[in-house]
């Protein structure tokens, strides 16, 4: 079709791509003199009206979503009996080509990637459609590095009944599919979030994460199989993305985030503590202070009269040397706080900010019953390391997790908490969000919980900060008996 005009306007010039149901050119606009994209439905179908109507629904579906994150419908029409839509035109790669040019992106280049796509699921979401279809090759980037989600030749209404896919019904791309959509069974917003995790984890790895030799065994996994983590094959990723990836790739939608909106809020968080990763020459120069302190308190050499006051000042500047390095070497680590609040008291030089009052308010079980001892949450704060809040009793802890909600009172962008328990060996996280109820998104890196355990926190400021328990860690309860913050 090279050369062919369509619609008196349109002039085909090059076969840029081709799919099962249409071939995809670029075009020269005569009339506004641009080029554009024009998908051309394969002649073999134009005698089936449900896939014709499958190609009219793309094209009334895009053209609805005006977002700088999706490709723009410019037209539709038809010609010859042949259906055609014009888009505007991209003049780059896809995610796909650049992944396999490329191999594993570096991890922020990967994560701001996924958010650009989120973005746009996310607003197709809010207009009720849903892709059914997201993967890299659906992806283009423009000159500037822009992602632009195309292809929603499979969307539908979030509004049909029965949901999306009728049962027996299997559409999409197999190394992207989510576990409801290959068993034919309901599709919604959720399935898009699986699929935009996949796309994530082949960015980050180079690889899909299921593969086999044809689309029944790569699905089979989908199905059955958890999804492997990217820190197995690039140890130096954060643990924060790998978690969102996997609770992105979650095998029940109801354990995904709600939302892209809740996706996009955890993926921040992930850049929040890249960036405080990579803020390293602040620490560094921390360290000098120390030091100096250490060579103005030598003390001058004591008066010949007076030998009996120089065991003392050795044994002061001794010290002074001491507390000096252990207060370089303690910047470093979240351990090391613990050890100064020993030495150095409790007052705001040793424990690194302002004092932040914390009052629980609430027990967040989202994978439950939706409460675990909601009266006892007030105890974690109340100034008393006695008393506690406390899980339920668990034989076997197969949920996703458990937390406790605390209310900083107002916005505030915290650097520490430290957590007390009496039952330690179990794995916390600490997330934060604007509203008791959630969404929460993770601001430190999880860590195994001893009798009193500092979270060093990275992101934004928020009001609402959760104790997240993700492990047990052999106990059938786990108590909560005192949480403190700085600013």
């Amino acid at each position: 079709m090279v050369g062919q005009l369509i619609a008196e306007r349109y002039e085909l010039e090059e076969l840029v791509g081709t799919g099962g149901m249409s071939s995809v050119y670029r075009a020269h606009d005569r009339l506004l003199e641009r080029d554009v994209a024009i998908k051309v439905l394969h002649e073999q179908f134009t005698a089936d009206g449900e896939y014709v109507e499958r190609f009219r629904r793309e094209a009334r579906a895009v053209a609805q979503l005006q977002h700088p994150n999706i490709v723009t419908v410019i037209d539709r029409g038809e010609q010859d009996d042949r259906q055609f839509i014009v888009f505007e035109y991209v003049d780059g790669e896809n995610l796909k080509a650049l992944s396999e040019r490329e191999g594993p992106l570096p991890e922020r280049e990967a994560i701001e990637l996924a958010l650009q796509v989120a973005g746009a699921l996310g607003f197709a979401h809010d207009q009720g459609l849903v892709h059914r279809d997201v993967k890299p090759q659906n992806v283009l980037l423009n000159e500037g590095g822009q992602a632009k989600v195309t292809d929603f030749g499979i969307a539908r209404s979030l509004d049909v009944q029965g949901g999306l896919t009728q049962t027996g019904t299997v559409m999409g791309t197999s190394d992207y599919i989510a576990p409801e959509q290959a068993r034919g069974s309901r599709v919604d917003a959720q399935s898009d979030i699986y699929s935009l995790g996949t796309v994530l984890y082949e960015l980050l790895t180079g690889e899909v994460p299921f593969a086999g030799d044809n689309f029944v065994a790569v699905a089979m996994q989908h199905i059955n199989q958890p999804p492997p983590s990217v820190r197995e094959r690039r140890p130096e990723l954060s643990p924060c993305v790998d978690a969102v990836i996997r609770r992105a790739m979650a095998k029940e939608p109801r354990d995904r985030f709600r939302s892209m909106d809740e996706l996009c809020a955890a993926l921040n968080a992930c850049l929040s503590e890249l960036h405080g990763d990579g803020a390293s020459t602040g620490a560094v120069t921390m360290v000098v202070a120390p030091q100096r302190r250490r060579r103005q308190s030598r003390p001058a050499r004591p008066p010949a009269e007076r030998p009996s006051v120089w065991p003392l000042i050795m044994l002061l500047a001794g010290l002074a040397v001491l507390a000096g390095i252990l207060a370089a070497v303690f910047t470093f680590t979240d351990s090391s706080q613990k050890i100064r609040d020993v030495i150095g008291g409790k007052g705001k030089g040793a424990s690194g900010g302002a004092a932040v009052t914390l009052s629980g308010v609430a027990a967040y079980d989202p994978f439950g019953d939706q409460s675990e001892h909601d009266a006892d949450v007030r105890l974690a704060t109340d100034g008393d390391p006695a008393t506690y809040w406390t899980t339920e009793h668990y034989r076997s802890f197969t949920k996703d997790g458990v937390g406790l909600v605390l209310d900083a009172g107002t916005s505030r962008k915290l650097s520490r908490l430290t957590v007390k328990s009496d039952t330690a060996g179990f794995t916390a996280e600490i997330e934060a969000g604007s509203s008791p109820g959630g969404s929460f998104a993770p601001v430190s890196s999880s860590r195994t919980v001893g009798s009193s355990t500092v979270f060093t926190l990275r992101g934004q400021a928020a009001r609402y900060y959760v104790v997240w328990i993700t492990n047990l860690g052999g106990n059938d309860a786990v108590h909560v008996n005192e949480v403190t913050a700085r600013s």
